[in-house]
């Protein structure tokens, strides 16, 4: 539901009527929103250049240190982000071209390119990825007996693929149904068959792909953090003169899973909030022209998620 903005701010005019379940829409960009989308998409395309080298160069110490078959999860995190990274630069270097699409091939290029259909895969992808590695780390460090016993490698390999086909199943239907090339400009989320259920699909993106990822993300570190400081009062308890270095690791293990905790959640959190409160706003029917401008700043946050690798490096950096 990212791109679904766009329309709202992109066009000027924009006249659907439905007929037999047939939606004829027009559009027109204005010149002055054309001049900041020349802007932002500047912005982007720098962006998704040290988005890629950054997650590309995570992927590559992963591999020459032989983590990657260790911690898969992690791995596959930075595999989702670069791919986004690297669609956002194709993305934005289409769009600062300004081609015309026409033909087959304009047709496909809109569809899956330029419509940012394949950025938005990634993003679900990684999203979703996120919350694995969160429930892995939960199980292994609160049932580690459990863990032991029942979580299989082919587990961790399920759900990786899980991350990349609920990215591309859950976003591509909804772009070839709602994006169209008209006059050879591709325009997303343009066609709406069923306006009226706005609001339920926003609230239920609002619940599946911001609220429960926090929720879920928050509740296995909180877990951690508390099964790491049972862990501690127990080895107080046995040992009352304490051993030194043992408290001293179990400090930095407490430390670290509260920076975890905090700085995944609260990362994912911020970014992701203005693109949500704007497709809210949207879904609940406001208008305004600070959409146009809260629609890059979404965006813009949402771009700086995908291509920084606080996520990445710090769950990487734990040892709990």
């Amino acid at each position: 539901m990212s791109e679904e903005t766009s329309t709202e701010s992109h066009l000027s005019v924009v006249m659907t009527t439905n007929q037999d379940d047939m939606t004829q829409t027009t559009g027109v960009t204005s010149s002055s929103s054309r001049g900041a989308a020349l802007y932002f998409e500047c912005c982007v395309l720098v962006i998704g250049v040290i988005g890629t080298a950054a997650n590309g160069l995570v992927l590559y110490a992963l591999v020459a240190s032989k983590q990657q078959n260790k911690h898969e999860l992690i791995f596959n995190q930075n595999a989702l982000d670069f791919y986004s990274c690297l669609v956002l630069v194709i993305t934005y270097t289409m769009k600062l071209s300004n081609i015309q699409y026409t033909g087959s091939l304009g047709y496909w290029l809109c569809m899956f390119i330029s419509s940012g259909n394949l950025v938005v895969c990634g993003l679900e992808g990684s999203t979703i990825n996120l919350i694995f590695v969160a429930i892995e780390r939960y199980l292994k460090v609160v049932h580690p007996i459990w863990s032991k016993k029942k979580l299989r490698k082919w587990m961790i390999y399920v759900a990786m693929a899980f991350a990349w086909i609920y990215g591309f199943g859950s976003t591509i239907p909804v772009y070839f149904e709602t994006t169209v090339v008209i006059n050879g400009v591709c325009y997303a989320f343009v066609i709406l068959k069923n306006p009226e259920n706005k609001l339920v699909l926003t609230v239920l993106d609002w619940i599946i792909s911001y609220l429960a990822i926090i929720l879920i993300s928050v509740f296995c570190y909180w877990k951690i953090l508390m099964a790491i400081r049972r862990q501690a009062r127990v080895m107080a308890s046995h040992n009352p003169a304490g051993s030194s270095t043992a408290q001293t690791q179990l400090n930095r293990i407490q430390s670290s899973a509260i920076k975890t905790m905090i700085l995944v959640c609260a990362f994912f959190a911020i970014t992701w909030l203005p693109e949500k409160m704007l497709v809210l706003l949207i879904g609940l029917g406001v208008q305004g022209n600070f959409l146009d401008n809260g629609y890059y700043v979404a965006l813009f946050f949402q771009f700086l998620y995908i291509c920084t690798d606080v996520k990445t490096i710090t769950i990487q950096s734990e040892c709990f």
